[in-house]
């Protein structure tokens, strides 16, 4: 019978939590937002955990700020204020965009994408390199806490029970 928190599980948790923090202190001493750095860590974990994955999906977000970014600065550089008209049309056509390259054969993850252009929109912030450093600064810092987050995780798996009850166990 699986128990739904276990010495194991709490073990697990307090190691998450503890990553999540030392991750955003190091956001914070390095100036980038913790929301984003989240947007990382939850990117590592869109498609399979691991290192390979991990930097594929990594890839991916960046891909997504940077087309966010694109997106942005061609709106911009239309003649006069972007009415409604305009912002739909560079919704419609980054979201093309991203849509279409679920057909790439290696980076081809679609909640990365988006997740990168979660993460510049909601940044405010102007297209720039300036941009980019911030939100791929906390996207590294994110994806690396969830790699080692995940790592712990299935080391102490290993070590330990081979079940991890997601949820409690029925009564």
């Amino acid at each position: 019978m699986k128990q739904a928190f276990a010495p194991l599980q709490l073990k697990i948790t307090v190691t998450e939590a503890a990553v999540a923090a030392l991750a955003a202190g190091l956001a914070l001493l390095l100036g980038v937002p913790i929301w984003a750095m989240f947007l990382g860590w939850n990117a590592y974990f869109t498609r399979g955990a691991g290192l390979k994955s991990g930097l594929v999906n990594l890839g991916c977000v960046l891909i997504g700020v940077g087309l966010g970014m694109t997106a942005q600065g061609l709106v911009r550089a239309l003649p006069g204020a972007p009415g409604p008209a305009e912002q739909i049309g560079s919704v419609f056509g980054v979201t093309l965009v991203v849509l279409s390259l679920r057909f790439l054969p290696r980076f081809n993850n679609i909640p990365g994408f988006f997740l990168g252009l979660v993460a510049y929109f909601a940044s405010g912030l102007d297209p720039s390199l300036h941009a980019l450093g911030v939100l791929g600064t906390a996207a590294v810092l994110g994806s690396t806490a969830g790699w080692l987050s995940s790592a712990a995780q299935a080391r102490w798996v290993e070590a330990g029970s081979p079940e991890i009850a997601d949820t409690p166990a029925p009564t």
